[in-house]
């Protein structure tokens, strides 16, 4: 009889570990460059959150970059207060960089962060990104960036970083506009400042009465004066969650399109917030000029 020829062995699978993370097209070399991988490619965990992070962002700024380049050939993104421009390292080697009439500009005012930056760009052929030492102020006017930015993002742009990243984006007419705010105390300090006066003026007086309540619904309040602010110029504006809280409390992600036109009373809600809260000294800051 016979005997039946055994079965071959299955040939061993092979599954790299990178690939179930990284996005299709991304450079390795690029995130050995930026110490999200280590040098001989592998990734640590707190490498694996942060790109975590950084690829969530882009899932919400890709439509983005999309609707930009479905109107025009040519698109600015503005990265305000760009650290070591993850963000826009990323944005380009994924999305932009086969796309010549595109342009990212990193903003930051810490000038080895800027140079680092320069050099790296210089080393992968990044061509398209520039890096400017500046400050809101001289970013607006310098002549280093168009007079039109089609998106501004902030990062993690701490206290009033983000309030000036909405001044930036405002004055070059943005048509979309990311923030994802840090630690915000201005707006806690002055509710702090006045707060017995408002004990006698409203009894919402005690949202802030005690000093932790009064550094959260300070951070809270402040976005919500961030909003109305570009409701007021005529922005659309969502808000959501950046990433799960096990990951950071500072997680907020504010996205605002410019529609056209201004919500009909967001100006007047502003003031009556301010007014309401004992907040007028900031009118400046939500209200001003930009």
């Amino acid at each position: 009889m016979k005997r039946a020829s055994p079965a071959p062995a299955a040939k061993a699978s092979y599954s790299d570990p990178l690939a179930e993370v990284l996005r299709p097209g991304q450079s390795i070399e690029l995130l050995k460059e930026l110490h999200i991988l280590t040098r001989d490619g592998k990734l640590n965990q707190d490498s694996r959150r942060k790109l975590k992070q950084v690829y969530h962002l882009c899932n919400f700024i890709e439509p983005l970059l999309n609707d930009v380049l479905g109107r025009q050939d040519t698109l600015t993104l503005a990265d305000h207060g760009a650290g070591k421009s993850y963000l826009g390292f990323i944005l380009y080697d994924l999305f932009l960089k086969e796309h010549p009439g595109s342009h990212i500009f990193g903003i930051e005012t810490r000038d080895e962060l800027v140079e680092k930056s320069r050099e790296l760009a210089d080393r992968l052929g990044f061509a398209r990104m520039s890096f400017l030492n500046a400050t809101v102020a001289e970013s607006i006017t310098t002549e280093s960036l168009p007079p039109r930015i089609d998106i501004v993002t902030a990062l993690h742009a701490c206290n009033t970083a983000t309030d000036d990243a909405i001044r930036f984006a405002l004055a070059k007419q943005a048509r979309h506009i990311v923030l994802v705010p840090c630690c915000q105390a201005e707006v806690a300090a002055v509710l702090r400042k006045h707060k017995n006066e408002s004990f006698g003026k409203t009894p919402l007086s005690e949202i802030w009465r005690h000093p932790i309540h009064t550094r959260e619904f300070g951070s809270q309040l402040t976005n919500v004066l961030r909003c109305l602010q570009l409701e007021s110029h005529g922005y659309q504006v969502t808000v959501t969650e950046l990433v799960g809280w096990e990951h950071s409390l500072k997680n907020e992600l504010i996205i605002a399109t410019h529609a056209g036109v201004p919500r009909r009373n967001a100006r007047e809600r502003l003031q009556q917030i301010l007014r309401e809260l004992n907040l007028q000294e900031l009118e400046g800051r939500f209200l001003g000029p930009t």
